[in-house]
């Protein structure tokens, strides 16, 4: 019984070293705003973590214009956006349609399945 207690114990200090050594945080005061090159002009992004040139994880923040639009478009791998501020309009298709969009508003999630072609507009000023 004490080499299974000892073991958990071990297996316990070595999680939280892990994850310790993971641990990040950022305020807003720390983002460092960029344009964003992938996108029409107006776009601003922040990285929070993670390599952009990789297929890794990573998390970003990204400032939208008021009356800005994103054509369709698709990402490989899964994305999860949560809005933060203003309304981020998020449509499913091949061309943008402001018609055939749903209004995520700020503190709702979207998720989009990879190479699923959605587009984006805003009337307001988004963050996600």
């Amino acid at each position: 019984m004490r080499t299974v207690s000892l073991v958990l114990s071990l297996l316990v200090a070595l999680v939280a070293v892990a994850w310790a050594a993971e641990h990040v945080i950022v305020e807003p005061k720390d983002l460092k705003w960029e344009d964003m090159g992938a996108l029409p002009p107006g776009a601003k992004m922040a990285v929070i973590e993670g390599p952009l040139d990789q297929a890794a994880p990573f998390t970003i923040r990204v400032k939208l214009p008021a009356d800005y639009k994103i054509p369709a478009h698709w990402h490989p791998a899964i994305e999860h956006v949560t809005v933060l501020s203003g309304t981020f309009n998020l449509g499913v298709g091949d061309k943008l349609d402001a018609t055939k969009t749903h209004a995520i508003a700020a503190g709702g999630v979207g998720i989009m399945p990879p190479k699923t072609n959605h587009f984006v507009w805003t009337k307001e000023e988004t963050i996600v």
